[in-house]
Parts: C-alpha cells; sequence; structure tokens
C-alpha cells in the first residue's frame, strides 16, 4: 500500500456530474446528493487502514454536517478484482457495520475518480452551494489515531463552507492509501 498524500485544494473547480450504483440498490446523481450549503464527497475503501482507522470520524462529521445544510457521499473507486475485499458485497456490510449515514457508491469504471483526480482513500472533496471545490485537505490533526482536543480540520472547514461559501486558505493535505486503478488493457 503506497501512502499518497493528494494536493491542496484547487478553489473553484467544479463538482463532475456522475450517475453511481449505491449500497442500497439505488443509482445516484450529484444533485442526489447535494446539500443546500455544500457538499462533501468522499473516496474511500473497506480495506485501507487508514481509512479503518478514521471511518468512525467520517460518519460523527457527516451526521453533523448535514445539520449545517451540508450533503456527504462517499464512493469506492478501487480495481475490485484485485481487492477483492472492497467488492460490493463488502461495500454493503462496511456501510452497515459502520451506519453510514450517507449513500455508499461504487465506481465500477473508476471514471468518476479520474475526473475528481482522486489520489488516496480517504480523499476529500468539500464544495460549496455552487459547487466550487472549497477544502481538499484532511479529516483532522488526529491523524490515524485519535488525539484528544484535535482540531476537526474537515468539519470546521465545511461549516465555513456552509457559513460563507469559501474554505480556508490554509489546509494541510489528506493521506491514504493509493487508490487503486485497473491495469490497461
Amino acid at each position: 500500500m503506497a501512502l499518497m498524500s493528494p494536493p491542496i485544494c484547487e478553489y473553484g473547480w467544479k463538482a463532475v456530474d456522475f450517475s453511481l450504483k449505491s449500497v442500497n440498490g439505488k443509482t445516484y446523481a450529484l444533485a442526489d446528493v447535494r446539500g443546500e450549503k455544500g457538499t462533501l464527497i468522499v473516496f474511500i475503501c473497506n480495506h485501507c487502514p487508514y481509512v479503518k482507522s478514521v471511518i468512525g470520524r467520517i460518519v460523527r462529521e457527516a451526521k453533523e454536517l448535514e445539520t449545517h445544510g451540508i450533503g456527504t457521499v462517499a464512493i469506492m473507486p478501487n480495481d475490485t478484482d484485485a481487492y477483492p475485499a472492497d467488492n460490493f458485497e463488502n461495500m454493503k456490510a462496511f456501510a452497515k457495520a459502520h451506519d453510514f449515514p450517507f449513500p455508499y457508491l461504487i465506481d465500477e469504471t473508476q471514471e468518476t475518480a479520474k475526473a475528481y483526480e482522486a489520489v488516496c482513500t480517504p480523499d476529500f472533496f468539500g464544495f460549496n452551494a455552487k459547487d466550487e471545490l472549497q477544502y481538499r485537505g484532511r479529516l483532522d490533526e488526529s491523524k490515524t489515531e485519535l488525539v484528544e482536543g484535535a482540531k476537526r480540520e474537515l468539519y470546521e472547514a465545511m461549516v465555513l463552507v456552509a457559513e460563507t461559501g469559501q474554505g480556508p486558505s490554509q489546509q494541510t493535505a489528506s493521506m491514504g492509501c493509493s487508490i487503486k486503478w485497473r491495469e490497461a488493457s
């Protein structure tokens, strides 16, 4: 597993629409998950140790951000042939085990992850109500082990986006496992 860090926010970059199948059997587009004041798109997977260590905090932040008008969706971009732990059935179990309050979608073609230039899991994309990117940082100061009193960077940034339409000027890149891309055929 290669450790990766995505680039910092390219402010104003527009969210790309998608149509992806959820573990609940429905298909979702960007409009279906968009919040009144913004949208958080998170690329995650089931097997990544970074995701596993923070998934409870991601769920907590999504629930709390919903009260601020921020919609959240999680997208699983990995090659499930090479990484069966990330397959659709395991996605269903992972979402249920962690009581996801948001849709968990599979990006079978990996086109959505490529369109977003996602790099790792987790990779966070925070958009304002105009679908303009305002946050591409990390979850919080804790990294993988929860540190008491750690700054909740994602949460604070998205509350700021909900209130002002703009994200913070200072952002620290997320880190996680590289996305498992399919080999070109």
